[in-house]
């Protein structure tokens, strides 16, 4: 029958579960050893694909670990082992490498496609908790993810091992990113649809308003630039003069006058306006734009290639 826990016997198994899964990392990083820089030795020099191979749990936890290896910069996909023994062995090219995942060691699924990636001369790493089992002994490079017990009350659904199986795809693609010198931008490459990714890859000139400028000239009065930077939904006016930028005025500039207690009626454009903007060019990407927005502490900048032909304004955020 169902048991209702108390909320103490709640958080109290919440407590458990991270103790046993932090304690099964820590053992583990203090105990491994060389073999983690042989298996880093094969990655790393493999002209092909990492192949991951895993069943159940251990597919689920094999396909975030070759994700993340593709997506820093080491080629790799994941192929169900069920299904590379019925024609997907195809996929695998004799420069491919091999990570097979089993905690056992002696899953059938996978046992049944070694003999086939031994005829095609690929390496073999593997994840096992069972450094003398099947898979292991057949295996170029075993990490050994052993664990004293799964986080789970009945001690059967995989926790605490595919926890530790996850952590050793990200320590290994870890160091792969590091020895490899792969930068922001190239992770940008390979996530053009994320936040990074347009930050990195796209320019200015893509992002900038050019078009319903706020415009305003050098002794327009208080009440039309307020009208001005209303009607075009902008935080700022350009202080023009015979198509000559002069200057700008943001909101910030108006709240600051406004509570200097000057005359409203008399005030003109010029008498508000910072006369040293700062300016960006339309070729700089949209990063150095958010860049130079945070150093100087502004939400605008004025584009333009030479400083002089306003060609448009980019707001941070946009």
């Amino acid at each position: 029958m169902p048991v209702l826990l108390s909320e103490e016997q709640r958080l109290k198994e919440v407590r458990n579960v991270f103790k046993i899964q932090s304690d099964a990392l820590d053992a583990h990083r203090k105990g491994l050893g060389t073999e983690y820089l042989d298996a880093l030795d094969l990655m790393k020099s493999c002209t092909g694909r990492i192949i991951v191979c895993g069943m159940g749990k251990s597919g689920h936890i094999g396909k975030k670990i070759s994700a993340t290896l593709a997506s820093v910069g080491t080629p790799s996909f994941f192929m169900h082992p069920g299904e590379a023994f019925h024609g997907d062995l195809g996929m695998i090219t004799t420069e491919d490498l091999l990570l097979l995942i089993s905690y056992s060691g002696e899953t059938d699924e996978v046992l049944k496609i070694i003999p086939s990636l031994q005829h095609f001369g690929n390496k073999i790493i593997s994840i096992t908790g069972a450094k003398d089992s099947t898979l292991a002994k057949n295996s170029d490079v075993v990490l050994v993810a052993a664990i004293q017990k799964e986080t789970c009350p009945i001690n059967l659904a995989p926790t605490t091992s595919t926890t530790l199986t996850l952590v050793i795809g990200d320590a290994l693609s870890s160091v792969l990113t590091l020895e490899k010198h792969f930068t922001p931008m190239d992770f940008a490459r390979f996530h053009p649809g994320g936040s990074l990714g347009k930050r990195l890859l796209t320019f200015v000139r893509n992002e900038m308003r050019h078009e319903n400028l706020p415009f305003v000239k050098t002794d327009t009065s208080l009440t039309d630039i307020l009208l001005v930077m209303t009607q075009t939904r902008t935080g700022l006016a350009l202080v023009m003069h015979e198509d000559h930028l002069q200057g700008v005025i943001t909101d910030g500039d108006l709240r600051r006058f406004m509570l200097s207690g000057k005359s409203v009626h008399e005030t003109i454009a010029s008498d508000l306006m910072n006369s040293n903007p700062c300016f960006i060019s339309p070729n700089a990407r949209l990063s150095e734009a958010e860049d130079l927005m945070r150093e100087k502490h502004i939400k605008w900048l004025i584009v333009s290639a030479n400083e002089k032909d306003i060609e448009g304004i980019i707001e941070w955020g946009q």
